[in-house]
């Protein structure tokens, strides 16, 4: 599977440099509109908008969602309610029944910040699609997660330090790492082909 996926990342690479060879070679006939990424420029677009380009927001959101899916999986959340709950601990039933408390607690929150009338989180038309809480819905759904988790797993003892509930926010950024890699070489990719081609 590394192997695929090495690959797959270095044909990226591979069609990055194609596309800003083939933009140089279009761009000199005459019929073509298309700009030369080795062009000045092309040059001082590329050194310019790096930053820009990577920083979408899908980038924070795979980067939350990594944090969120990394304390889901230490918490114990996941293999709790695959066991019939007469034989769990008892610390792990008040830790469920703690997770539901915060859950309702949440989705009563965003209710109030989204559903009332004139609520915060609409747009100034009164909208949910597009507003404030549509653009942070990713945000949102990460940080309960995130903050569900932690809370299950200081009730039943699985995170007992805070360097346990660190060290889960940690190993799910090294297993979204990855779709990093993968996000940066595509999203690269798109923005130079839109520049190349479309203006």
């Amino acid at each position: 599977m590394t192997g695929r996926l090495a690959l797959l990342a270095f044909l990226l690479v591979l069609a990055e440099l194609l596309l800003i060879l083939a933009s140089w070679l279009l761009s000199a006939m005459p019929t073509v509109h298309v700009r030369s990424l080795l062009s000045s420029e092309g040059v001082r677009w590329l050194m310019g908008h790096i930053a820009e380009s990577l920083s979408t927001p899908i980038l924070a959101w795979i980067l939350l969602l990594g944090m969120g899916y990394g304390c889901l999986r230490r918490s114990g959340l996941l293999t709790s309610f695959s066991v019939p709950r007469a034989s769990l601990p008892h610390r792990t039933r008040i830790a469920q029944w703690s997770l539901f408390a915060f859950l309702i607690a949440y989705v009563v929150v965003i209710l109030l910040l989204t559903a009332v009338p004139h609520a915060i989180l609409l747009s100034a038309t009164g909208q949910l699609f597009p507003s404030p809480f549509s653009a942070s819905i990713v945000p949102v759904v990460a940080f309960g997660v995130t903050m569900g988790s932690i809370i299950f797993g200081v009730m039943s003892g699985h995170f007992s330090t805070f360097s346990d509930i660190y060290e889960s926010l940690v190993s799910g950024l090294r297993s979204v790492a990855p779709i990093i890699l993968f996000y940066l070489l595509i999203i690269q990719l798109f923005f130079t082909a839109a520049f190349a081609f479309l203006f």
